[in-house]
């Protein structure tokens, strides 16, 4: 298992730079980390600041006895460039490879046993015709509905996504407006929706799903492919990314709250910690947008309130493990049940006996605050439902992580309040999945958001771009 070697971690510049410059960035989840490193790499002197112990942000684990655990499960596509690219550039991609072709099993529970699976694959095939058989062959539909998915499916590519009116819709409506039923609603664009947007289709802005459907789904055949780490997520954002950094020469402070952000009137940066003040050519704000809001010096953005008006939705994951193996797949997705995926996290948490698995349920905000025992009356029994073999197995141990700020809302007009990468101020840039990416609230975004950072301040430094960033340009 490679872990990556010095020369991964080694800048990728295109010549000499000179040195002298120096850029702080407030933030070490996947948005600063990965502002961090290409700011390094472009020969900048880099201080990265993180109030938690680790690295990470919102993809991160723990320990909890003798297991690793994850506090949610985190997924990508193999559209995501950006993350890719990351993956790449700290030597992890090894640890979170991607499927072959894209297969989703999908289990309705509200059928008989024996004709529950379906199952959402890709052929070899150009697109659209990639999906075709298995939107066929989806026993979840009627044919009718399986029939009028192909024609919005047509319709949706057919959307400009530079489009602002678009933004301004609800997913839903235009669903319902091209002949979706429910039905369809729920085994399909939900499916997908849900899990990617952190919203329903109705709460969704036809802007950013449309570019979920079109970019994944719509754009090359193999896009969609899912892929997933097969070791703790803390193997890759903190540890691997620490020593990418290390390498790269980035200052790395943990446990280090940044109190205030203010311009120097020589046209630097002074960034306040505990017994400390440190000068900077350029900072980037990689923290969440309330945060981000906070730390603006006045006059930073036109109209800094719209960072309040970016809400937040909240992301249950519920962990169960079995004294015994209850499930033979790597994941599936659900309907007919509350439960919505769930992956088998047994491998890369350590567990030597038994079976864990990890529920990921995205829109919780039912269950989001509700005390343990009741998630476990409400979920347990679903997953005798879901899958037979749990029924005799016994439940060594049920708990849950909650992030009730996992994820901006991407509802209709949250386009408008992303604000890009550049302030009025300069010198200050933002980072992170809120902002104007054009991606919803994922890996893919924040990664983005790190490299448009760096990319504007390398300019304002009169540093050359890195050549990795030109090829993760082209990549996307």
């Amino acid at each position: 298992m490679s872990h990556g070697t010095r020369s991964e971690g080694a800048p990728h510049t295109d010549g000499p730079v000179p040195p002298g410059r120096h850029a702080v960035v407030v933030g070490g989840g996947l948005a600063g980390t990965t502002a961090a490193l290409a700011l390094a790499d472009a020969g900048v002197r880099v201080t990265l600041l993180e109030g938690r112990p680790r690295l990470g942000g919102l993809a991160f684990s723990f320990k909890r006895g003798d297991l690793t655990v994850d506090n949610g499960q985190h997924v990508y596509l193999r559209c995501c460039t950006a993350y890719r690219w990351f993956l790449d550039r700290i030597g992890g991609a090894g640890l979170a490879p991607l499927q072959d072709r894209l297969d989703v099993p999908v289990v309705d529970a509200a059928r008989p046993e024996g004709r529950r699976l379906g199952r959402l694959r890709r052929d070899p095939l150009p697109v659209p015709l990639h999906l075709g058989r298995s939107l066929a062959a989806y026993p979840h539909l009627s044919l009718a509905d399986r029939a009028r998915v192909g024609r919005a499916a047509l319709a949706l590519k057919g959307l400009d996504l530079d489009d602002p009116a678009l933004d301004e819709q609800d997913f839903g409506s235009w669903l319902a407006a091209h002949g979706q039923s429910p039905r369809a609603v729920e085994a399909l664009w939900d499916l997908v929706g849900v899990a990617t947007l952190n919203a329903v289709a109705g709460g969704s802005s036809l802007a950013l799903a449309a570019m979920v459907f079109k970019t994944g789904l719509l754009s090359d055949p193999g896009a969609a492919d899912i892929g997933w780490a097969r070791v703790p997520l803390g193997d890759l954002h903190d540890r691997l990314a620490r020593e990418a950094l290390d390498a790269a020469g980035v200052r790395t402070a943990t446990r280090t709250r940044v109190s205030s952000v203010r311009a120097d009137g020589d046209g630097g940066w002074s960034v306040d910690i505990p017994g400390e003040t440190l000068r900077a050519d350029a900072v980037v704000l990689a923290v969440p947008q309330r945060e981000a809001y906070d730390l603006l010096p006045a006059g930073a953005l036109d109209a800094p309130d719209r960072l309040l008006g970016i809400d937040t939705a909240p992301i249950l994951n519920v962990h169960v493990v079995y004294d015994r193996t209850v499930l033979t797949r790597p994941f599936f997705a659900a309907l007919g049940t509350p439960v919505q995926w769930v992956f088998d996290r047994t491998h890369a948490s350590g567990l030597r006996h038994g079976q864990y698995l990890a529920l990921s349920q995205s829109v919780a905000h039912d269950d989001i605050d509700a005390p343990v025992a009741d998630l476990r009356e409400r979920y347990l029994p679903e997953l005798e439902r879901l899958l037979p073999r749990a029924r005799g197995a016994e439940v060594l141990d049920f708990f849950v992580t909650r992030e009730r700020t996992a994820t901006f809302v991407p509802a209709p007009g949250v386009g408008r309040l992303r604000p890009g990468a550049r302030t009025k101020a300069p010198g200050l840039y933002l980072a992170g999945a809120w902002t104007a990416t054009g991606w919803p609230a994922t890996m893919e975004s924040a990664v983005r958001s790190g490299v448009g950072a760096a990319d504007a301040a390398l300019g304002a430094l009169g540093r050359p771009r890195p050549r990795h960033l030109f090829a993760l340009e082209e990549a996307a």
